[in-house]
Order: structure tokens, then sequence, then C-alpha cells
């Protein structure tokens, strides 16, 4: 039992002259903080690389030095942002559509389930009082939807992509409402619409 006791107190003493040694060697050098106090904000994430291992990504090299970012990051429409034009924005909203016959809606033959990830296009309603169809503006781009009337202006960022070009418009005066509809480009309809 005693030599349990004295290899214990053994190891203590030991592990005491080390640690010793240790802070002793931390003293002499002046420069050498302890333990946390030598960490700081740049010690956080991975260590840097040397000069031989830095290599620029061909994605994150800029055309121009003085460019502050690419026209790649600029989102579609921010252009149409107007913050001192104090034209109201209208009432609108969104509603996917799906093209349903017969044979889904009784028998489902085709697959097809009321989730927004089975429609094929989408229709905007636009509330526009006192406002004539002449007086409309619209302009419709891939991920963006821009109207301007003399009373009102909406800048709208599409849930999803559309066919720009394919789109129809219509205007019902005795309700005041612009009705768009936007086929929508998904890059997976070939596997989502089957």
């Amino acid at each position: 039992m005693e030599s349990q006791g004295l290899s214990s107190f053994q190891s203590l003493q030991a592990l005491s002259t080390l640690l010793s040694t240790q802070q002793g060697d931390e003293e002499e050098d002046p420069k050498n903080v302890r333990g946390c106090a030598r960490i700081g904000p740049g010690d956080i994430g991975p260590p840097p690389k040397t000069s031989n291992e830095q290599q620029v990504s061909s994605a994150y090299i800029k055309k121009n030095s003085k460019d502050i970012w690419s026209e790649e990051e600029v989102t579609e429409g921010s252009h149409y942002d107007d913050l001192a034009d104090p034209r109201p924005q209208p009432e609108y909203e969104i509603i996917l559509k799906q093209n349903v016959g017969t044979e889904d809606l009784f028998l489902g033959l085709s697959g097809k389930d009321p989730s927004s990830m089975k429609c094929e296009a989408m229709m905007i309603k636009i509330k526009l009082p006192e406002t004539k169809a002449t007086d409309v503006v619209l302009d419709v781009k891939e991920k963006f939807l821009d109207l301007r009337t003399p009373k009102y202006k909406l800048g709208l960022h599409l849930p999803h992509p559309v066919h720009c070009r394919e789109g129809k418009a219509q205007f019902f005066s005795d309700r005041a409402v612009l009705e768009v509809s936007l086929l929508m480009n998904r890059p997976m309809d070939f596997i989502n619409l089957q």
C-alpha cells in the first residue's frame, strides 16, 4: 500500500516539476504569454497559408481592379429601386397555377398533386384604383417585375424565374386590376412536371 502511495506521490512530484519547468521557460521570454492570453482574433479559423499555398479561385478574380462587385452579384431589378420616389406600392397577390384536366381531377392519372412544385405558371393580380390601362408601364424580366403608373410603383422580385417573353397581361378597368400571367422557368421542371 505504501508503495502505491509513494508512486502516486512521485507521479505528482514529476508532474509538478514538468509544469514548473514549462512555466519557468515562459517567464524567461517576456514576449511569450501564457495560455488563453495568447489567443486573439487572428487565431480564429484555419492557419494562414504560405505564399506557395495561396491560390486564387477564378470565380473571385475581378475583371477590373477598381470594381467593388461583379455584375453577377447584383440582383436583377435593383437598378429600379428608387428610394426617393414617393409613389406607394399597390396591393398585389401571387397565385401559382397548374394545368389540370379531368384525368387529373377525377382519376389522378398524371401524378400531379396540389403542391407548388407541380405548378407551371403564376398569376400576379395587381390592384390599381383610379388608373387607366394606357397609364400602365410594365416591364418583366426573368426574376423581376417592374410596374409604373402615375400614382403607383411596384418593383417585385418574383418567387421563381419566368419566361419573360411568353407572359400575358390584361387590365380589367371595371375592377381596376391588372392580371399578369407568367410561365415559370425552373431548371428541374422536366422532373417535377412528370
